[in-house]
């Protein structure tokens, strides 16, 4: 029976149209032409087809509602099963836009999940899935931005009311950790967090890593330890080097200082109005940079000094580097710096505040025992320490404790705020004293380069230098 012989189909009043598709070969028309006379879409298969493009638009004119499924070929069957490919074809841009206007009710001629066959039930799914027939209309761009990130294409291409696996967090709801989740704050900020209490550990950072920075600078930073500088003066009628004024360090008591890993720099005297090569250096400028300073030994501290006259022509001493040792020793003082005096440097510190010396041992001290011989270093004499004193405190406990001799003159009167930390135990010579109102300022009348560290023969001065260098890191600034 064809479709013109059914009493329900929709084209009983078009028997002419129904006979011409009984021909052969039928003359093409318009699609556009057939749905506007027909009120039915355009069919593209011949008679005794087997597949048919036949898509069937839902009319209000005349459409009527019917269970039975068109297989979409001019003989038809009841035992055929409808073709499900020809009743979900997308319609195509040349196609009436009736069939993309069709309402999302359920078109007539659709057929029901009862009526396919389930041997086509997955293709009908697959069908389905690209077919734009009975699918919610298109949403426009607003209607996304207005639902939020996470829901657009939430169910365009699928059946109403399924939703895509995408995470939605409702219309106008935040995500989570945005500012706006977190009351206008990020998230990795601290719940209740004020600009207040942000500020505060901010500034506490700030504080921690300049602390860490200057620490490093205190502990790591290499020390930097001037040594005054011993004078040669030229000899008179001499050429050559004996005839220049030459400045020197003796070599013992520069690597005693290098022993313990610091820098040592020779101070030179300064000639600020030299007619051949001024300079604008002073010695304070040695002071300011400088951590410390050591005084080393050499020739006597001139009596004229500490305002006596000499009492021989060979004890006159070294007047020149004595004012420039005192000018260098104020200058550590002022810039609360330690200083280490050794042999004459002890001599001089005494001088500087204000002490005296005598200018031979042996002739003002008869009783005394010789403090210089031939041997030179390897004279010796052993030490008592007064009560309180710091300098035993320095030093590891000795039963005996033996230093060398080289010296000729010796503390006599002694300077103000001065204090007398060892003597000779054979004589009560003075051998070493300190200057209360600094940090470190200390004068040993022996030469502690000349002691093997840890020898058996004399006391290991190596505490000594370590509390100088120790004082020097901690007045560094």
């Amino acid at each position: 029976m064809t479709d013109a012989q059914d009493p329900k189909s929709p084209q009983q009043s078009n028997q002419s149209e129904s006979d011409t598709s009984k021909s052969a070969t039928p003359p093409k028309t318009s699609p556009a032409t057939e749905a506007g006379e027909a009120g039915i879409a355009p069919a593209s298969a011949t008679q005794g087809s087997s597949e048919s493009d036949y898509v069937e638009a839902p009319t209000s004119a005349t459409a009527h509602a019917t269970g039975k499924p068109v297989a979409g070929t001019s003989e038809a069957s009841t035992d055929m099963p409808g073709n499900p490919d020809t009743l979900t074809r997308q319609a195509q841009p040349s196609e009436s836009p009736a069939s993309s206007d069709a309402p999302p009710d359920k078109p007539q001629g659709q057929p029901t999940p009862a009526t396919i066959p389930a041997a086509h039930a997955p293709v009908v799914d697959v069908a389905s899935e690209r077919n734009p027939i009975g699918a919610s209309a298109p949403r426009s761009g607003e209607d996304v931005r207005a639902a939020g990130p996470g829901t657009a294409g939430a169910t365009g291409g699928a059946g109403d009311g399924e939703t895509l696996h995408q995470p939605t967090f409702g219309q106008g709801a935040p995500r989570p950790g945005s500012p706006s989740s977190m009351g206008d704050q990020p998230s990795y900020l601290r719940a209740g967090d004020s600009p207040w209490s942000v500020l505060r550990r901010i500034t506490s950072a700030r504080f921690r890593a300049w602390y860490e920075r200057a620490g490093q600078r205190i502990t790591q930073r290499t020390l930097k330890i001037g040594i005054s500088a011993r004078i040669f003066h030229p000899e008179p009628g001499a050429k050559g080097l004996r005839g220049k004024t030459l400045q020197y360090l003796e070599e013992s008591i520069a690597h005693w200082v290098m022993s313990r890993d610091v820098l040592v720099f020779m101070i030179p005297t300064v000639d600020t109005q030299g007619l051949l090569h001024p300079s604008h250096i002073r010695l304070h400028d040695y002071a300011k940079h400088l951590d410390g300073l050591v005084l080393q030994g050499g020739a006597d501290v001139s009596p004229m000094t500490y305002s006596e006259v000499a009492t021989r022509h060979e004890w006159q001493g070294d007047r020149m580097r004595d004012m420039y040792e005192l000018e260098l020793l104020h200058e550590f003082v002022e810039q609360g710096k330690p200083i280490l005096g050794v042999c004459r440097g002890c001599q001089l510190i005494n001088v500087a505040f204000g002490g005296t010396l005598h200018q031979d041992i042996a002739t003002d001290l008869t009783e005394a025992i010789p403090h210089v011989t031939e041997t030179y270093e390897h004279n010796r004499h052993t030490l008592t320490f007064p009560e309180g004193s710091s300098l035993a405190q320095m030093l590891a406990p000795v039963d005996v404790p033996i230093v060398n001799s080289i010296h000729h003159q010796s503390v006599k009167t002694l300077g103000r705020d001065l204090s007398v930390e060892a003597v000779c135990a054979e004589d009560g010579v003075v051998e070493a004293i300190r200057y209360r109102k600094a940090p470190f300022v200390l004068g040993l009348q022996w030469h502690p380069e000349f002691h093997r560290a840890g020898g058996p023969e004399f006391l290991d001065c190596t505490p000594v230098l370590d509390n100088f260098l120790r004082a020097a890191r901690e007045t560094r600034f």
